[in-house]
């Protein structure tokens, strides 16, 4: 994605009416102990949906999902998820609802925090869902924007959970990603560095990571014990754990297109030579959709080291966590007899007319 350089906005501030709201807007904003939360949750809602045997956490709540940009994994993962919580699912483009045109964003979010229990929104710049966060009184997750994509970030680390060389953890791996600094690279590197990975963005250096990202990283990296460097030197993944690709040019950039595949193309696109450089051990990665003979070759994403199939599958795992993490405090339960209440006068109201 094309690179940002004014200050991400926080998306940590809290609304009056909720004290304890947050919002998932970015990785960043939550500590390496509450991402590992999630991930925990993660793992035990995946095994629960392997005994077909998920508790219905999500029971009676709606997800709104806000789309300006297409989507399969975000769209699916999200209604699929809902459902196998027990909840509902909204899918409202910009031609559904007044996306800051005849109404605020703000004013929408407070409008949809009446209505929903979640909203989630896939925008194209991330000015919107900071939007639409300053007003909601529901939690507002990051779908996608052009700077971030935590929701993938979650699915990924997981990933790597579930595929950890043997006798690792993982602040011992090595991640790598070999292009442009989409928002996948941005989060991606955020979130490595706060579990103390090292991490590689090998690119050309018009097309690497904003300085203002590279000050959270560096962040992370003091804080948590991880590495960063930037480098155009594609030799540079020489014994890392995991290389990552994504795509070279993405929605808005296609007047760059042919000079950004002049720039990536043939060094940067993550083929079997680069594999084996990078060693016996490692995985190949990608958020998908990916274009073939571009970014990377078809023999890599069919190729036994790589796991983008069960990285797509974990944006469902990562999903099923969020709706849950953010809203577990929330979830009531009432009483047999409470509801035995509402359903007699109910009832008896609907005989008497």
């Amino acid at each position: 994605m094309e690179q940002i350089t004014m200050k991400l906005p926080s998306s940590s501030a809290t609304n009056l009416e909720k004290p304890n709201l947050r919002h998932f807007l970015k990785t960043q904003d939550f500590s390496r102990a509450e991402l590992q939360e999630i991930l925990d949750l993660m793992k035990m809602l995946k095994d629960a949906r392997r005994d077909n045997a998920v508790p219905q956490l999500f029971a009676g709540k709606t997800v709104g999902m806000i789309f300006e940009q297409p989507s399969t994994r975000t769209r699916v993962s999200f209604e699929a998820a809902a459902t196998i919580l027990g909840g509902h699912a909204q899918f409202l483009s910009p031609n559904d609802i007044h996306l800051g045109s005849k109404e605020s964003l703000e004013d929408t979010g407070k409008v949809l925090s009446r209505m929903v229990d979640v909203i989630m929104a896939r925008v194209d710049v991330h000015s919107t869902v900071a939007g639409l966060a300053k007003g909601a009184s529901v939690p507002v997750i990051n779908g996608l924007c052009d700077w971030l994509h935590p929701t993938q970030m979650m699915a990924d680390v997981f990933t790597m959970f579930e595929h950890l060389p043997e006798g690792k953890k993982l602040d011992d791996l090595k991640v790598a990603f070999i292009g442009d600094a989409t928002n996948v690279s941005n989060e991606l590197a955020m979130i490595c560095t706060k579990f103390g990975m090292e991490y590689a963005h090998v690119g050309p250096a018009k097309y690497h990571i904003s300085d203002d990202i590279v000050e959270m990283i560096n962040d992370n990296c003091k804080e948590n014990g991880g590495t960063f460097v930037m480098t155009d030197d594609v030799d540079a993944v020489k014994g890392f754990d995991i290389l990552v690709a994504d795509s070279f040019y993405w929605f808005g950039q296609e007047a760059e297109k042919e000079e950004r595949l002049a720039t990536f193309m043939p060094n940067y696109v993550v083929d079997q030579r680069l594999m084996d450089l990078a060693g016996p051990q490692s995985m190949f990665m990608h958020c998908l959709p990916a274009n073939d003979q571009r970014e990377t070759t078809r023999e890599v994403m069919d190729g036994p080291d790589s796991v983008i199939m069960d990285e797509a599958e974990n944006r469902l795992t990562a999903q099923m966590a969020l709706l849950v993490y953010f809203t577990h405090k929330d979830f009531g339960k009432p009483s047999a007899e409470l509801v035995k209440q509402h359903d007699d006068k109910i009832s008896g109201f609907l005989a008497s007319i």
